[in-house]
């Protein structure tokens, strides 16, 4: 398989100068001799005009005679070479594109949409221009097909209720995540002559039919944590109140009266709502 080949032509500034000279003045001495030798002379003027090319910045010109590759220019400026080569231009630039939404299964099964942004550039112009059809469909369909796998590769979100206690999820593993899917397309591109510059996750969400019901899911988790952790505070402050009334000896309880305070404590602390005072001006049992 044939690599790039750098190549630079003859200086087009040069060139032109020559042309200019050579097809006027080939005009003005047909209209002065008549003669047939500067018809021809005009005629390969006009041919060596062809042989022109201009390179812009970021931008490089492969070079083919008759369907064999001579090589790429690269570095910008104008020059001249074969009349007869035929030129494609191929763009050095950093091009950036943002992938469509797609529905895919995460590691769980889950359908999930999904879409990824990734920069990217082509370093070798021989592999771009002639080991793909077209190197920029050839970039969104590989893109796809890396985002689907990726996404098969780890779940959403992280269900340790279930047993399926990830480290790494679509959701929050945003840097393990996107190092997968850079290398993910490196091995994909490098076909083509393509580097890839970044690639990350731009959305990610679950599909519309079990939106709803995970939004529920996520809630409940969040409720449940919470509520873990107010009865654990409440518990350490019931236990530091009779740690404390049983160090200062302030009052005696015994276990039935320690059952009630602990069990009124806890309706306060773990309440949702402020707790009303209620005045007993009898005993406990009455």
């Amino acid at each position: 398989m044939k690599t790039e080949k750098i190549i630079k032509p003859a200086n087009g500034y040069l060139m032109l100068f020559v042309f200019l000279i050579s097809f006027f003045g080939s005009i003005i001495a047909i209209a002065k001799y008549k003669s047939g030798f500067f018809v021809i002379i005009t005629i390969l003027s006009i041919i060596m005009s062809f042989g022109f090319i201009l390179v812009n910045p970021n931008t490089s010109k492969v070079v083919l005679l008759f369907g064999k590759y001579i090589g790429t220019i690269k570095q910008n400026g104008l020059y001249w070479a074969n009349p007869f080569y035929k030129k494609k231009t191929v763009s050095l630039r950093a091009s950036n594109f943002d992938s469509e939404r797609l529905k895919v299964n995460d590691k769980l099964g889950n359908p999930v949409m999904i879409s990824t942004i990734l920069v990217w550039r082509v370093t070798d112009t021989y592999k771009a221009a002639f080991d793909v059809d077209n190197y920029e469909n050839f970039v969104r369909v590989q893109t796809d097909a890396a985002v689907r796998k990726l996404a098969s590769m780890y779940p959403y979100d992280n269900f340790a209720d279930e047993g399926h206690d990830e480290d790494i999820t679509l959701r929050s593993s945003v840097n393990e995540v996107s190092e997968t899917l850079e290398k993910e397309l490196e091995e994909r591109l490098s076909i083509a002559g393509i580097e890839v510059l970044e690639a990350r996750i731009g959305y990610l969400a679950y599909a519309q039919e079990i939106a709803s019901a995970m939004l529920k899911r996520q809630q409940a988790t969040a409720i449940i944590a919470a509520r873990h952790k107010i009865v654990q505070g409440a518990v350490d402050m019931v236990e530091m109140a009779l740690e404390q009334l049983n160090k200062k000896q302030i009052v005696e309880l015994d276990e039935e009266r320690k059952a009630a305070m602990v069990s009124n404590l806890l309706i306060i602390l773990c309440g949702d709502k402020e707790a009303s005072p209620v005045l007993n001006t009898g005993t406990l049992n009455h």
